[in-house]
């Protein structure tokens, strides 16, 4: 069974105003939102594993998007969870500034439902509206109804 994008959002596992400043801070702030929700065995090592993939390559997408992930048989479902920074944080390796940021954690043997979801994001998050709708959004609700709603006409 294919995952939908609209399944994996959740309110508890986003973080409209990220207080971290760094990417090492605000993955790690993300991370403790999936954890805190129980969709994660064990968020330190969850932590590393998406640490150490994004330093193997970043994952900054351009238009100040970033997608941090990690193939890993801590989580049992794929996972989402997501960050805002109206500021921006600074990637390693990436000379923008992101601002929304999805941390994706897939079961190494979910492979092909992963790129599904990545290339979903991927593909709303390119448009200028959507964009500006979600780092606009005032709730964590109307975040998830913009993507949600977006999402159906994929």
């Amino acid at each position: 069974m294919t995952v939908v994008l609209s399944d994996l959002l959740d309110e508890k596992q986003i973080a409209l105003d990220l207080r971290a400043q760094t990417q090492d801070d605000a993955l790690h702030e993300i991370v403790g939102l999936l954890q805190a929700s129980g969709r994660v065995v064990d968020g330190k090592k969850f932590l590393a594993a998406v640490l150490e993939r994004e330093r193997a390559s970043s994952t900054v997408a351009g238009y100040g998007i970033a997608f941090p992930h990690a193939r890993t048989d801590l989580v049992k479902e794929i996972v989402l969870g997501i960050g805002r920074s109206k500021s921006g944080i600074r990637f390693e390796n990436s000379e923008e500034l992101v601002h929304l940021i999805f941390v994706i954690g897939v079961p190494k043997q979910m492979i092909q439902d992963y790129l599904v979801c990545i290339g979903a994001i991927a593909r709303l998050t390119k448009d200028d509206s959507m964009r500006t709708s979600l780092l606009n959004a005032e709730t964590a609700a109307e975040f998830v109804e913009q993507l949600r709603s977006a999402s159906l006409l994929l």
